[in-house]
């Protein structure tokens, strides 16, 4: 007789972030975390629901300080780092902010099982085209050009420790009016747009 086979277990995936992963006001089943596990279910792939680690505000070490208390149980079969934009917003350097982003990255990729193939980073949305930016007096072109500048510091980190980069920023400045209801925090639709980019490189890890 034949010993039955168990099925696989199902993928797990971690994501670390701030209010963009957290998806500050919009329902959770809209949260792109959740829209990536949508999508990867339909095309055959069994995933658990994400794990996130994230909050409205946090910076990266808000995020480190988060990481040591949570209980976290690796090894995840796919690891989601987005951070930076409160680093920016509160006028934290990029030097700063890339020293605390390669120690965040490492640590995604030992939660990964050590696999940086299986880490995804996706870049910093611009706040800076927003309703909430115009309203509140900021300078949109200073804004672009520092989200710039960290965006480029972590893609090279990323493909440095063998981790995927996925830049979803123009998409934040080529649908500035996708916005919830406080003018600053993208909506649904606008994170669908970004899981046309994020599914590939997450099919990819996942393989």
């Amino acid at each position: 007789m034949s010993t039955p086979t168990r099925a696989a277990d199902p993928l797990r995936h971690l994501a670390l972030g701030d209010s963009y992963t957290i998806g500050e006001g919009v329902p959770e089943d809209s949260r792109w975390p959740m829209q990536l596990a949508r999508q990867l279910r339909a095309e055959g792939m069994a995933l658990e629901p994400p794990r996130l680690v994230a909050a409205t505000g946090w910076t990266t070490d808000d995020l480190a300080a988060a990481m040591d208390a949570a209980q976290l149980a690796p090894a995840y079969d796919l690891v989601t780092l987005l951070i930076g934009v409160n680093n920016q917003y509160r006028g934290r350097s990029a030097d700063d902010y890339i020293g605390e982003f390669r120690q965040l990255l490492g640590r995604a990729v030992t939660l990964a099982g050590d696999r940086p193939g299986r880490v995804v980073a996706v870049s910093i949305p611009d706040w800076g085209v927003t309703r909430f930016a115009r309203e509140h007096g900021h300078d949109a072109a200073a804004i672009g050009a520092a989200l710039d500048r960290f965006n480029a510091l972590a893609r090279a980190a990323a493909e440095a420790a063998g981790a995927a980069f996925v830049d979803i920023t123009d998409l934040s400045r080529e649908h500035p009016d996708e916005l919830v209801e406080d003018g600053l925090h993208p909506d649904a639709r606008q994170y669908a747009r970004w899981i046309e980019r994020i599914a590939p490189a997450a099919r990819r890890a996942l393989r």
